[in-house]
């Protein structure tokens, strides 16, 4: 059956898709669907994309191999891939024409009847997206209403639309690629908080900031942000002066209503999360209440309590409390993070490949905290300092070594080396560096002794030997799986 606000919204324009990744193919097949005109330009041809591909030239979609620079689309409403940046001469000229720029995150957003979620921010999406869509479903399935969790994560929900209704909820996790141009905000979204990333594709910081802030607009009814992160605490605010929306705020070092607040004039419609004798509570400026004692969290590491934090504040009011407990119960974490993958000869071996960043690799070491660290890391660069990460190796006190791997590896060597000759710690450390992946597992294998722990956890995307995380961790296991 046609989706009759699609066709209302396409209102006879012709489609310009640019990338046909993964979350693009149900998207032409939905326009198709809708009787649209639909253009992709892709770097590739049709043959050479595949069957999928194939199969849409069949319907009448036409290929155009495009160089990356767009400069002859036709399309009045075009679609952008995340990966392409919103500022390529040929997007800027057909908008100048009249185009409307969008994509489809902003399609979803504009389809669904289900309530809507979603998560960004430098580090915690992830486990913070799992649990929330956890929370909901679990609450759910004593009731009615279907959980989807997609976006950055999972398979793409465009498709499912058609079957979400106004009881039902969606979960996305959103890069900062996908919020570049998003018009149409959720009604409940989080910043777990912000740190430097992606400065390779961003042109600087302050665009990196401006995209993740703008997982906020007129639609949002919550916004759940880091009180202990200066950028995010300015963001709310930014938002607490329009009065507008309900704002949450979540903090690990601060132990009340009050302290987080503090210095706030707006608290009406203000919430705070926090941690207090060993619990998790929910506050307004009249009480408090407990939602999770830390005891029921079975994943390591502070950081995982500010993920649950994060989740819960987006949650309460939509699912009964007794929900976080039984699903912290149950919940062992997140594939590629800090996932433990078998003991051999006395090592335990974790596979954090997920951790990109300097920030989640401190947090991953942190959890490991009275642990003996054989450490790998190293991957594609992003333009990112690595200033942080040679701290938290060096002040960690039990890392022994670091077998350096990647086009970051070189580089996280120079600062590790520069921070123990300025502050003397970290001295002890041994320091390997081979470019091969495989040779860099072996390396921290025969460093490692009985009693270690030795983690995956590059601090850098993978895209300089794998196609992406997941499949850099599953190498890594399959290894580790391996020794005898």
């Amino acid at each position: 059956m046609k989706n009759a606000f699609l066709i209302d919204y396409v209102n006879g324009r012709s489609c310009a898709v640019l990338g046909l990744g993964v979350s693009n193919m149900p998207l032409v097949r939905l326009l198709l669907d809708a009787g649209a005109e639909v253009t992709v330009y892709d770097k590739r041809s049709a043959e050479e994309l595949g069957d999928g591909a194939l199969e849409l030239f069949a319907r009448g979609v036409r290929f155009i191999k495009d160089d990356g620079n767009f400069d002859n689309i036709d399309g009045q409403l075009i679609f952008r891939s995340p990966g392409i940046r919103p500022d390529k001469r040929g997007i800027l000229s057909a908008i100048e024409r009249g185009a409307e720029l969008t994509s489809e995150i902003e399609l979803l957003l504009k389809l669904t009847r289900a309530k809507s979620y979603a998560i960004t921010g430098s580090d915690g999406k992830t486990t913070t997206t799992t649990l929330t869509g956890k929370f909901l479903s679990e609450a759910a399935r004593k009731g009615n209403g279907e959980v989807y969790v997609g976006g950055n994560i999972g398979t793409p929900l465009l498709d499912k639309c058609d079957h979400m209704q106004p009881g039902d909820f969606t979960v996305l996790e959103l890069s900062s690629f996908q919020l570049m141009t998003l018009g149409d905000a959720p009604e409940r979204v989080a910043i777990t908080n912000i740190s430097p990333n992606h400065l390779d594709w961003h042109k600087d910081m302050g665009e990196y900031v401006r995209a993740k802030e703008n997982i906020i607009g007129v639609r949002t009814k919550r916004l759940v942000t880091n009180a202990d992160c200066a950028e995010t605490l300015r963001i709310a605010r930014d938002n607490l002066e329009g009065g507008n929306m309900e704002i949450v705020l979540f903090s690990s070092v601060k132990h009340s209503f009050d302290e987080i607040f503090a210095g706030l004039e707006r608290r009406e419609s203000c919430f705070a999360v926090y941690t207090k004798d060993n619990g998790i509570y929910i506050a307004d400026a009249e009480g408090e209440s407990l939602a999770l004692s830390l005891e029921d969290i079975k994943i390591p590491g502070r950081h995982n309590v500010e993920n649950y934090m994060t989740a819960i504040g987006l949650t309460f009011g939509d699912v009964p409390t007794h929900v976080y407990k039984t699903v912290a119960n149950g919940f062992l974490g997140v594939e590629h993070r800090l996932e433990f993958v078998r003991r051999v000869n006395g090592v335990d071996y974790y596979n954090s490949s997920i951790d990109s960043s300097p920030t989640r690799t401190a947090a991953a070491l942190s959890a490991l905290a009275d642990r003996s660290i054989v450490l790998i890391c190293g991957g594609y660069d992003k333009k990112i300092p690595y200033e942080p990460l040679a701290r938290a190796i060096c002040e960690h006190g039990g890392i022994r070594a670091v077998s350096l791997t990647g086009a970051t590896g070189e580089k996280i060597c120079g600062e590790i080396e520069k921070y123990r000759r300025e502050s003397g710690k970290g001295k002890e450390i041994i320091l390997e560096y081979s470019s091969d992946f495989y040779d860099a597992v072996s390396l921290a294998k025969e460093m490692a002794r009985e009693g270690d722990a030795l983690l995956l956890s590059p601090a850098s995307a993978s895209f300089d030997y794998f196609k992406n995380f997941m499949e850099r961790g599953n190498v890594f296991k399959d290894i580790v799986n391996n020794f005898k």
